[in-house]
């Protein structure tokens, strides 16, 4: 009786918070659909995109009277600045590398043009939160294209062993697929799907614990209401491989369940972020029309339309106080997370159209065993003198086959991606010394993983071998002098299953113990584009003292609503 008066107790208790929140101080009007524009036609001249994405920094060139300041323009950073812009506020964004957009921006060598980080998004089907989130801080500016329906398709085991899984988006063929795949697991699919399913409707819950105050996160964590209140709770504190062997036995299921890597074994990860993970491409794949850098390219006028800027060149070296800080606060704060593990990409400039290549959108995810706690165990507790040989995971991807204006803007070239993970520690050695001033020793270690990754690819692409046309590759290091990641991580803190305890979800929020000082970014929410979007709007609603989730819902139900009913227009 008495759990569910305190039940009870709770939820009136955060609704009187909604309340709050709704009812008292200024409300400030950031959403609107008169804001959203027909796209315009894409910008493909060179000095008009450097001229918006490549403004470096100059005293005279930062607005007066600015009402905020933000540290790095990825997606975090831009999505924050967008929607204070859209406020009314007057913003700054300051960007330490010579082009605006993190992980978004793009790179061209020889011709040929790379992403860093968007190889594919999800969620992006019409209507959806995140479509909405981005048609408003672009103006309705970013276009994307959906990928093949089979977007994925995962390699595991040795090349004499070698099993080929297809994974396809679509709100059945996902489910129909696997179990034409793997026949006589029907159940264990099922009841994957449907955790993943619950994972995804619940995750509003867990971002609630970065708004709510912590005394009440800390009252529902004491008295075990938390759990009560939805089993998501759980399924974010309880491993990957536990929950999975207690599904299926079939090891090769086990590893489509948690394929898509980012430098923590599922052994060591939440059950939540594999699910959702996975579920982010159910409803199909997209990738951005025009490439990566669309997205800096399109938010940074929406910045501009109340006397903001976005300037690059400019590294930020230290916050000066107006009084002591919380020093003591911030390290318990930074106490919670570690650093994620480093990444590894290679960049391939192939010669000929994906026509004339034989390739196509699908991401090709490899592994060369099916035990993925066992392989990134080893493989994360190698040496940098045991790397070379052994390495034991990777992605393959082409953007260029992705985008359908790459023809047009880079005719006759196509490209390709490798990635992998990559300790820092290997490249440690090279901490300090300046891009392209590492040594014979450095550059040998990168060409030689370099090569190792690019065989590999081949052996899968064997018609790609004699189109070679160029091999550029980025260890941990040079993440570091790009992206301005401490150790080279592309994910930023690690997502170990410590990061999804409810006590370091709902502490790892936007608020810093500094009045002022606030985070953005994927450390607040959680990896990816999507992931960073969030902390963004976490952050801004931070500032604001308002919920946007609440208005962007609003939003969302009013546009479906028209679309639903085109006589209301």
């Amino acid at each position: 009786m008495w759990w569910w008066l305190l039940g009870v107790l709770s939820c009136a208790l955060l609704a009187l918070l909604v309340i709050f929140f709704l009812t008292t101080g200024q409300r400030y009007k950031v959403f609107s659909e008169k804001c959203l524009r027909p796209p315009g036609l894409l910008v493909s001249d060179s000095k008009q995109r450097d001229e918006r994405l490549k403004r470096g920094f100059r005293a005279d060139l930062v607005p007066p009277a600015l009402d905020a300041v933000v540290i790095g323009s990825g997606v975090g950073g831009l999505t924050a600045a967008a929607l204070l812009s859209k406020a009314g506020k007057r913003v700054v964004v300051l960007e330490q590398h010579d082009q605006a957009g993190g992980c978004t921006h793009t790179f061209q060598k020889k011709g040929f043009e790379f992403d860093v980080g968007i190889h594919y998004l999800g969620q992006l089907h019409e209507n959806s939160l995140l479509r909405v989130v981005l048609d408003q801080i672009t103006d309705g500016q970013l276009q994307f294209t959906r990928l093949e329906q089979h977007f994925d398709t995962v390699v595991l085991g040795q090349p004499e062993q070698r099993r080929e899984y297809h994974i396809h988006a679509g709100k059945t063929a996902m489910t129909e697929s696997l179990k034409k795949q793997f026949p006589g697991e029907e159940e264990a699919i099922d009841e994957f799907m449907r955790l993943m399913k619950l994972a995804s409707r619940r995750t509003p819950l867990i971002a609630t614990l970065k708004i709510i105050p912590y005394w009440l996160v800390n009252f529902l964590i004491r008295t075990g209401l938390l759990d009560r209140i939805s089993s998501v709770f759980r399924l974010a504190t309880t491993n990957h491989s536990e929950i999975m062997s207690g599904l299926t036995h079939n090891k090769d299921l086990q590893a489509l369940s948690a394929y898509l890597f980012y430098g923590v074994p599922p052994k060591e990860s939440s059950f939540l972020i594999n699910a959702l993970l996975l579920h982010h491409y159910k409803r199909g794949a997209y990738y951005p029309r025009g490439g990566a850098s669309e997205f800096a390219f399109h938010i940074i006028p929406v910045i501009q339309q109340t006397g903001g800027a976005v300037l690059v060149r400019a590294p930020v070296q230290r916050i000066l106080l107006n009084k002591q800080g919380k020093t003591y606060e911030i390290q318990s704060l930074l106490g919670l997370v570690r650093h994620g593990m480093g990444s590894f990409l290679v960049f391939v400039g192939l010669d000929g159209t994906k026509e004339e290549l034989g390739i196509v959108s699908t991401n090709f995810w490899m592994y060369k065993d099916n035990d993925l706690d066992s392989l990134m165990e080893q493989y994360s507790s190698l040496s940098r003198e045991q790397v070379l040989g052994n390495i034991p995971m990777m992605f393959i991807t082409f953007p260029s086959a992705k985008d359908p204006t790459a023809n047009i803007r880079h005719p006759g070239k196509s490209c390709m991606t490798l990635l992998t993970m990559a300790r820092y520690e290997w490249f440690e050695e090279w901490e300090g010394t300046k891009l392209g001033k590492r040594g014979q020793d450095y550059v040998d270690l990168k060409n030689s993983m370099a090569q190792e990754l690019l065989d590999w690819a081949l052996t899968i692409f064997p018609q790609l071998r004699d189109k070679v046309v160029m091999v550029d590759a980025a260890t941990p290091l040079t993440n570091v002098h790009y992206l301005g990641a401490p150790r080279g991580e592309m994910y930023g803190a690690e997502h170990n299953l410590e990061r999804f305890k409810p006590e370091t979800v709902a502490r790892t929020r936007a608020q810093t113990p500094i009045d002022g000082l606030y985070l953005t970014g994927q450390d607040v929410f959680c990896n990816g584009m999507a992931g960073a979007l969030h902390g963004g709007l976490l952050c801004a609603s931070a500032i604001l003292n308002q919920i946007l989730y609440i208005d962007l819902l609003v939003l969302k139900t009013r546009l479906k609503n028209k679309w639903a009913n085109p006589k209301m227009t």
